[in-house]
């Protein structure tokens, strides 16, 4: 199998749909930001107010996801230490559920804390420099993505602040809810194929990845997070090792299908360690990398089933190896 570096794979779509990349802008955006500008290992504790916690908070916490952050809050526009002892978690639901300093709980909110300290460092809206820095567009965009219906968030933010108003889901802002509302750092930038292409090839040849799959925290489940990506393990470490080495470059394989293939053998066992590792979306674009080879394989989709409805993150992985199967074939 012969697979040309930097070449654009559309298995479908014409390259020029544009998608809400969600969380992949941890990695592209605001990790790499973090790498470039910020000391790692500095107490962050009284710049993001947290003057009670007893534990230091450090950047290398927080693009682990290891900082004892929530994994979600509703954006309320407050400071996040002002916000969390005013509100203590209800813990009635999966985003709201607390965490342990030194585990992994995948958190939008250490994503915010890296995008403040980012803008009071260096004095620029965090929009700013990840525009620069990544070629992506910032939201509000001038072209829309599919839309998609309201996913748990929604509850979760009825349930947290039920005096506060759910965002308004404008067609030119993002799904994530936090994100349209204001909140920095976890998500609010897209890319059409060809621009996502462009980024990612920036983004391989300042060796960014190289800094963040370094394994640094485990979550319960046994999931390995480095400094901004995780370790690829279940169904997606058996199809991305079968990519022989050599496969180098960057792939980004774009579907703007709403039709998905529900049957599917069940993931096998998690794997302790992979050579790719991986950022997922929750709208469904999907970014996998292995240093060796400098192999970066980004997959675009829509969380949009053909009935209209959000699909079940079951489904929404389901579309994901249909897509890298394509690739492999």
């Amino acid at each position: 199998m012969e697979m040309a570096p930097g070449s654009l794979c559309a298995s479908s779509g014409s390259g020029l749909s544009f998608y809400d990349l969600a969380s992949l802008t941890k990695p592209l955006v605001t990790a790499a930001l973090a790498h470039a500008y910020l000391d790692l290992d500095a107490d962050r504790r009284w710049q993001l107010g947290f003057h009670e916690r007893a534990e230091p908070l450090t950047v290398r916490q927080l693009l682990s996801h290891s900082s004892g952050l929530p994994p979600w809050l509703p954006f309320t526009g407050e400071p996040l230490a002002a916000q969390l002892r005013r509100s203590p978690l209800p813990g009635n639901h999966s985003l709201l559920r607390s965490a342990q300093v030194g585990e992994s709980t995948y958190s939008d909110l250490g994503y915010r804390a890296i995008a403040e300290l980012l803008e009071k460092e260096l004095g620029l809206s965090w929009k700013q420099l990840g525009a620069a820095a990544s070629g992506l567009a910032p939201a509000p965009w001038s072209e829309a993505p599919v839309p998609l219906p309201p996913g748990q968030d929604a509850v979760a933010w009825a349930e947290a602040e039920p005096d506060l108003p759910f965002p308004d889901p404008g067609r030119n802002l993002p799904h994530d809810t936090n994100a349209r509302a204001g909140m920095i750092g976890a998500a609010g930038f897209g890319a059409t194929a060809i621009q996502l292409q462009a980024s990612l090839e920036r983004w391989m040849g300042a060796k960014w990845p190289d800094r963040m799959a370094v394994e640094t925290a485990r979550s319960q489940d046994g999931d390995i997070w480095g400094l901004g990506l995780q370790r690829v393990t279940g169904l997606y470490a058996d199809l991305l090792g079968r990519i022989p080495l050599g496969a180098g470059g960057v792939h980004v394989m774009e579907s703007a299908s709403m039709d998905i293939q529900l049957a599917l053998a069940p993931a096998p066992e998690m794997l302790a360690s992979t050579a790719f590792w991986q950022h997922l979306a929750y709208t469904g674009p999907a970014l996998f990398v292995r240093l060796e080879d400098r192999c970066c394989i980004a997959l675009l989709c829509h969380r949009l089933g053909a009935d209209g409805s959000l699909l079940s993150l079951e489904q929404l992985r389901v579309r994901r190896v249909e897509i890298l199967k394509g690739f492999l074939g």
